[in-house]
């Protein structure tokens, strides 16, 4: 599968984005991969975001001396060696992952076209969260996007810490501005967590947007 690999500094990360070719995918590209048996049963498309994904890893654990592929564990998430943190994402024909000492969330979505965002919004975010992000000043696809992706980057960063499904009532919007969003962790999710906001850094790139949550225990 042809890629191409672009280092870009955010927010004190590296983040490792691989764009990726799916028309170029083929079958023996997975050989690759230590775990390629695992993935016979999925589909042509999430096999290339998928390895794509794992390219993208494996460039951010060079960082930090490893030459090793992360795993997939028993929640389909990615393993990562000892004493390291990391995410991985895809959008489309773009792919990219980041690895830490401390935990970390990484996301990338495709803007919302306005007729999606009109019909998505309910099952993303409440009135409350609707009215902070009008007062953004952003379009609504791309502030709906932002809402989006946030809760999904700060899902991963504490996935250690619930044992439910997160759904995206379990973090609220509670600020917006155009380099951060900021959620408030509610109980569903997590307890011990409940009521903390975190801050999640943002930029878009082109018709994407991508997200990072990263906290500092």
């Amino acid at each position: 599968m042809h890629t191409t690999h672009t280092p870009f500094t955010f927010a004190d990360h590296t983040l490792h984005i691989v764009e990726f070719d799916p028309a170029s995918f083929h079958e023996q590209d997975l050989l690759w991969l230590p775990h390629h048996s695992q993935l016979q049963s999925c589909g042509r498309k999430r096999k290339a975001e998928h390895l794509a994904g794992r390219i993208a890893a494996v460039h951010a654990l060079r960082e930090f001396g490893h030459k090793t592929v992360p795993g997939i564990g028993a929640q389909r998430q990615p393993l990562w060696p000892q004493n390291l943190f990391g995410s991985i994402s895809h959008s489309a024909s773009t792919a990219l992952a980041v690895v830490s000492t401390r935990p970390v969330g990484v996301d990338i979505e495709t803007i919302f076209p306005p007729p999606a965002a009109v019909e998505l919004a309910d099952s993303i975010v409440d009135n409350h969260e609707r009215q902070i992000m009008h007062h953004a000043n952003l379009p609504f696809p791309l502030a709906l996007t932002l809402a989006f992706s946030a809760k999904e980057g700060l899902y991963k960063t504490f996935s250690e810490h619930t044992t439910a499904l997160p759904g995206f009532a379990s973090a609220k919007v509670t600020a917006l501005t155009p380099t951060q969003i900021t959620l408030r962790i509610q109980p569903l999710f997590s307890q011990s967590l409940a009521g903390q906001e975190i801050n999640v850094r943002w930029f878009q790139r082109d018709r994407q947007v991508i997200t990072l949550c990263d906290v500092i225990f």
